[in-house]
């Protein structure tokens, strides 16, 4: 069984602003983790981020899909999961872009309600950084 966690997020921003954050390491780490991400396709990176006791704190990635201002994509490989992670932007025009997430590969209820938790605190903190 997989499942898919897919999530819609509007910001008041510019879409090359929005981009930005998604693709720029340092931007990408003030909303996220820290990270060695760069948007080239085939290029392997890394999320960081305190380990607890149930999770070291690392994720492991690979870029798939750079289509810029458009479409980003990568997998998301950690604790014994791998997931695949597509952003896709649309300009709505006014000044607002929708940004949607869809996470797929999910193995369990449990691992869909913390994927949703997570990236449901995270699009409140990219938020923030949109406004800066």
């Amino acid at each position: 069984m997989s499942l898919t966690l897919s999530l819609d997020f509007q910001y008041t921003t510019s879409i090359e602003k929005l981009w930005s954050a998604l693709t720029d390491s340092s931007k990408l780490a003030k909303w996220t983790m820290e990270n060695d991400f760069k948007p080239i396709v085939g290029h392997r990176f890394q999320f960081r981020t305190q380990p607890s006791e149930y999770w070291d704190g690392i994720v492991d990635g690979e870029v798939l899909i750079v289509d810029a201002l458009n479409r980003l994509s990568y997998t998301w490989a950690s604790g014994g999961e791998k997931h695949t992670v597509t952003w896709t932007l649309q300009d709505l025009g006014d000044g607002k872009v929708n940004l949607h997430l869809e996470q797929t590969g999910i193995s369990n209820d449990q691992a869909l309600g913390g994927a949703k938790y997570g990236w449901t605190n995270w699009c409140g903190e990219l938020e923030k950084v949109l406004e800066q």
